[in-house]
């Protein structure tokens, strides 16, 4: 296993569409059980593919308690086919370090993927790993979560990430 290099905003590859993972192979088990260890390392609970620089329709998340036993969900091609009520809850992202914002989003959640072998599943999710599965799937859809913001908290993050840009340019 190796940690992978996790992509910062504004990489172009966080805006793009990731595309359908079409083969289930070792390639893709070994991408899968790569992204979990740097999602852990980093430490997240979410991780997708665009993330770390590979356009395809993959996440990785646990929302365990870190005291827990892992509970690892791998979602590949995971589309919401389902939501329910509302949530407005502080998010951050691997590829935003260092800057958090409330967004809304859905309460309840299903989702429909498939596993490292090609089958199918559907799961409810609610709380933070609702939150977590919408999360990962907008980055599938290269959307960041600073996107569902409004103009004007936009504009104060985009001021906010030049100063932390500048001071992360300064430690180098």
């Amino acid at each position: 296993m190796a940690l992978l290099k996790i992509r910062h905003y504004p990489d172009p590859v966080l805006k793009k569409v990731a595309v359908p993972v079409t083969e289930f192979d070792e390639t893709l088990r070994q991408l899968a059980h790569d992204m979990a260890e740097t999602m852990y390392a980093a430490p997240g609970v979410g991780l997708a593919a665009p993330q770390v620089g590979i356009s395809k329709r993959l996440t990785v998340i646990d929302c365990s308690v870190r005291d827990e036993e892992a509970q690892l969900l791998i979602l590949v091609n995971p589309e919401i086919i389902h939501r329910e009520g509302e949530s407005c809850e502080e998010e951050g992202c691997l590829s935003v370090p260092e800057y958090y914002a409330k967004v809304d989003r859905s309460a309840k959640v299903r989702v429909r993927f498939q596993d490292l072998d090609g089958q199918p599943h559907v799961i409810e999710a609610e709380g933070l790993t609702s939150v977590a599965c919408q999360h990962e799937i907008d980055h599938l859809d290269g959307i960041l979560f600073v996107d569902h913001l409004s103009p004007l908290k936009r504009s104060i993050f985009r001021k906010k990430w030049k100063k932390i840009e500048e001071h992360r340019t300064e430690q180098m």
